[in-house]
């Protein structure tokens, strides 16, 4: 799996790249091209150097990070190439056009590395949880991936760019290139620059309708229209079937429900076989263990699991959830047996669907309460391997003394030992037979001891040699014990597990219409027992929660930087108002591609923080710098757009090109990567068309306000 995983990861990252090339080729001449994509190699292979200085390893997760890099990394490059060959253009000689194009746009990318940084750094530090621990390590890539591409950007770009323009000028245009420009051009003064200007002109009621799409994408996610899990799930190559029946269940009777499953098993393979590649049978090997159930916690002849290795997930066309259903309705109702339960050997970061948490002090009222929640969870489709950890132990024959046993001298210590000691046997002496020594242990006959009645025509000796029948002196019933008592923090515990199908219902969901509709009740009826939510739950709210840390702590940060820079607050809250434009993108296109929310989603937003503000942090820049010479802020906001509509333009499609090949991935091993890209892709596409305009328009109300003097700006 995890070299199917590494193969995916550099097929998408290859394509990526060429893409990338493709992108800055359809802006610059082939040889700007070859310079600006250079860095992309140098920046991975300086990242890699630092990794191994790090601690750090090549496996999924640094791969998934060095691949978003890719999309975000140029961003530096182009913004520099871009501004060298406008200097260049003016008439200025190539080293000229070099030196002033890169010092003109160095604050600016210098400001853009430290506020991406920014939100980056501050993921790592907060992020808490066990879903924290898989993703903390991207990041860190990225962070090592910039510098390196800043440091390239800087000192080595430029002088690359001063041999590539020596020639530039006298190369002449072809006919592609001329009508890139010419529809580029088109789109900047036809399109962008009639939406600018009616932005301007409606600005307060261009502002309203930003407002109220922002508020409809919140109201999808809130209204369920869009729904939340805590991790996307990754199928796996091998699949398990655990078998729970009562203690006390003979090995012949447990081989008879394993036979009764791998006979339903080949029924599924000789179903699903036909519809495989080259009709590849679906099962390669089974393993049958007996005493093992890592979900009962228990041993014995009444547990037993079946490991299935499946054909491969990136070659078999069949889903993990789809197998062990058609296993599980196959399989039907099996007398006597507790629990079966059909899941992947290991569980992801993320815990169980649903794992729900009883505690007391009263073992029969906490078992109630179990079998009443576990009866309105059965109701919700999709919800199964419903099951508890309180279950009946073996049997056993519970004895309580009968009145006027106490006169007779027996009490419940004398009864027992004597019982103890015929049962189980006593040792009253020890042989010697020449060199070895031999214990002398006096016990009742088998036959002796195999019914109720054998123990009931016991006979028990008080202390005076006399005999009494047990049926006598001690009431004998039949009953069974707990299999397992757990406490956690001193309290009996009962723990509810169940595991939820995504084809037909959403955890989140089922969980917080049982908190509003069911639990209130509950409550009610048991009210000395404590209710709490573990699993993936609890595993979503820590991240969540480390996750909104991380992200404040990044924006305040964001927000101070940009505040020395600008040295207005004014200023630096309207470049920021970009990340709440992305948040848009990213709602719209978690629905266009049909996923559900997801921590990784999450994450992928936070880490688009630091990246959509670069944008709005070079919109301006240039009204500010429009404004130095002179111009009005009316006219300057309706300038700045139309000047870096292309720098804009192609920072984002570079980074949408290197993500493109991932976000199209059909393997089932990058589903838990594709709500990550979405969002960046989905993200910046929204912050790019929204920024430059919502920039320009927020220009002109502070300005028509006088909220800030012109010459403050």
């Amino acid at each position: 799996i995890v070299q199917d995983r590494l193969t995916m990861l550099t097929k998408n990252g290859i394509q990526g790249l060429v893409l990338v090339f493709l992108t800055l080729w359809l802006f610059f001449s082939l040889r700007l091209s070859f310079w600006v994509s250079m860095g992309l190699p140098v920046s991975f292979l300086g990242a890699l150097f630092l990794m191994q200085k790090f601690g750090l390893s090549i496996n999924m997760l640094t791969m998934v990070g060095l691949l978003l890099a890719l999309g975000l990394i140029m961003d530096d490059a182009i913004v520099i190439a871009e501004n060298v060959v406008s200097h260049f253009s003016m008439g200025k000689t190539p080293l000229q056009a070099a030196v002033e194009g890169t010092r003109e746009v160095a604050p600016g990318v210098f400001s853009s590395f430290l506020t991406t940084v920014a939100i980056f750094g501050s993921i790592p530090l907060f992020l808490e949880g066990e879903i924290g621990k898989v993703l903390w390590v991207m990041p860190v890539i990225l962070i090592l991936t910039l510098t390196i591409s800043l440091i390239e950007a800087f000192w080595i770009l430029p002088n690359h760019l001063n041999h590539s323009l020596k020639n530039y000028a006298s190369k002449p245009s072809s006919k592609i290139r001329k009508s890139i420009e010419d529809t580029l051009l088109k789109i900047q003064e036809r399109y962008l620059g009639r939406l600018v200007d009616w932005g301007i002109h409606w600005r307060y009621l261009f502002v309203g309708l930003l407002v109220l799409v922002f508020l409809l994408s919140l109201g999808m996610v809130a209204g369920g229209k869009i729904k939340f899990i805590g991790f996307p799930e990754i199928d796996g190559d091998v699949l398990q079937a655990r078998i729970l029946l009562p203690q006390g269940t003979p090995l012949h009777k447990t081989e008879k429900v394993v036979n009764r499953m791998l006979t339903a098993l080949e029924a599924v393979n000789g179903e699903l076989a036909p519809s495989q590649p080259n009709g590849q049978s679906l099962v390669k090997n089974v393993t049958v263990k007996f005493n093992k159930n890592v979900d009962a916690y228990e041993t014995g002849p009444h547990v037993a699991t079946l490991s299935v290795d499946l054909l491969k997930a990136e070659v078999r066309d069949a889903l993990l959830v789809d197998i062990s259903n058609s296993w599980r309705e196959k399989v039907g109702e099996i007398p006597d047996v507790i629990n079966i339960t059909y899941k992947e050997p290991v569980i992801g970061p993320g815990g169980l669907p649903i794992e729900i948490r009883l505690q007391g002090q009263d073992l029969q009222q906490l078992k109630k309460a179990s079998l009443e929640l576990q009866g309105w969870l059965n109701q919700y489709e999709g919800v199964v391997d419903l099951n508890d950890d309180s279950r009946p132990g073996k049997p056993e024959v519970r004895m309580s003394m009968k009145r006027g046993a106490l006169a007779k001298g027996l009490d419940a210590a004398t009864i027992a030992n004597q019982l103890r000691a015929a049962f189980y046997g006593r040792t009253v002496g020890e042989i010697q037979v020449g060199p070895e020594s031999y214990e002398v242990e006096v016990k009742l006959d088998e036959a002796d001891q195999n019914s109720i009645a054998d123990l009931e025509l016991f006979y028990v000796t008080d202390n005076s040699g006399k005999l009494f029948p047990m049926g006598e002196i001690a009431h004998l019933a039949p009953a069974r014990g707990m299999a397992r008592i757990l406490r956690v923090n001193g309290l009996r515990t009962v723990t509810i597990q169940a595991d939820v199908d995504s084809q037909l219902a959403n955890s989140n969901e089922v969980l917080q219409q049982t908190k509003t509709k069911f639990l209130p009740e509950l409550m009610e009826r048991y009210p000395e027992i404590v209710i709490t939510f573990e699993g993936q739950q609890k595993e979503s709210q820590i991240t969540a929660k480390s996750m909104g840390t991380a992200l404040m702590v990044g924006l305040f940060l964001v927000f101070v930087l940009l505040s020395f820079q600008f040295r207005s607050y004014i200023e630096s809250i309207m470049v920021m108002t970009a990340i709440p434009l992305s948040l848009i993108g990213v709602i719209w296109g978690h629905w266009v591609m049909g996923l559900d929310l997801s921590m990784v989603s999450m994450m992928g937003f936070i880490s688009l923080a630091g990246v959509v503000i670069n944008d709005s942090i070079l919109l301006v820049q240039v009204i500010k710098r429009e404004l130095q010479n002179g111009m009005d802020i009316l006219e300057a906001a309706r300038k700045a757009s139309r000047l870096r509509f292309r720098a804009v333009l192609l920072t984002s499609l570079t980074t949408i090109a290197g993500l493109f090949p991932l976000l199209l991935e059909k393997s089932l091993q990058a589903q838990v990567l594709i709500p990550m890209v979405t969002s960046i892709v989905f993200g910046l596409l929204a912050s790019t068309i929204l920024v430059l305009i919502v920039i320009p328009v927020l220009f002109s109300i502070i300005g028509e306000l006088h909220i800030v003097r012109t010459a403050d700006l």
